[in-house]
């Protein structure tokens, strides 16, 4: 995939995560495709800090990655004794107390836990692989744009582990519970194709056609008034959590908030 951020100055560059704002549209790149843009507590450090300076006049978020994968997921690494450098071990951790080890997921979690703020939406452009962490990573986005060589797994339970970094809960509101839980428990790869039918992706194009078509979608979602897309957004976000009627009620009360608003008209 080409690098349209390269000619900007990043707001962040570094443990391989890349952060660079062109007015409303900001883009977040993995920046290692030697080791597949594998990930590690640096990166997820790097991909929480970039959420955090976000200016405010961006709209859009663009996550992308260099290479020929996504993302391979969890650098193995981790799971060996001596672990990263300067980092514990997961080893260690595993030996810690509960409340460290809750303290740790849940700081690892924040890397994957903006993207889905209401003032923003954020679109994720996947090739090739995007395994464990880097499927979770793409699930954390509003939208996926994928290329036709994707190749989605969620590989944890197979390493007797679970999906612990925010992906279970956009998995089962896309794909349900039983797809949900087969994909987990065989760690088989999702290809384009079931993506785009199982809803986990918006469409699947030829890699060549990607940064075209993630390009459009990013200009369709700016056409529209910001107010107007951050209202509609919170709403289609709270309706799992309502009922029928409760969703009916949030329509009329944001529909009398956009309604003051183009009028001029105060609370």
């Amino acid at each position: 995939m080409a690098s349209p951020d390269k000619d900007l100055v990043p707001v962040l560059d570094k443990d391989g995560v890349r952060l660079t704002v062109d007015d409303a549209i900001a883009t977040v790149t993995l920046t290692n495709p030697a080791k597949r843009n594998a990930q590690s507590p640096a990166l997820w450090r790097a991909l929480t800090e970039a959420g955090r300076r976000l200016p405010g006049s961006v709209r859009v978020v663009l996550l992308r990655a260099e290479g020929k994968s996504f993302s391979a997921g969890l650098d193995r690494q981790a799971f060996t004794p001596e672990g990263f450098d300067g980092e514990p071990s997961f080893i260690d951790l595993a030996r810690g107390a509960d409340a460290e080890l809750d303290a740790t997921i849940a700081e690892y979690q924040e890397a994957f836990t903006w993207w889905r703020r209401s003032d923003i939406v954020s679109v994720a452009a996947v090739q090739g692989h995007a395994v464990g962490a880097g499927f979770q990573l793409a699930l954390a986005c509003d939208l996926r744009v994928v290329a036709d060589d994707v190749q989605f797994a969620m590989r944890e339970t197979s390493l007797g582990l679970v999906p612990d970094l925010t992906g279970t809960h956009p998995l089962v509101g896309l794909v349900g519970y039983a797809r949900a839980l087969e994909i987990c428990v065989t760690g088989r790869f999702v290809a384009a194709e079931e993506a785009v039918h199982t809803g986990l992706a918006n469409v699947a194009v030829p890699a060549g056609q990607l940064d075209d078509t993630v390009r459009d979608l990013v200009s369709a979602v700016l056409a529209a008034p910001r107010d107007a897309v951050v209202e509609t957004k919170a709403l289609l976000r709270g309706a799992q959590d309502r009922t029928y009627e409760e969703q009916r009620v949030a329509e009329r009360q944001s529909q009398a908030r956009r309604l003051r608003d183009l009028a001029g008209v105060g609370d």
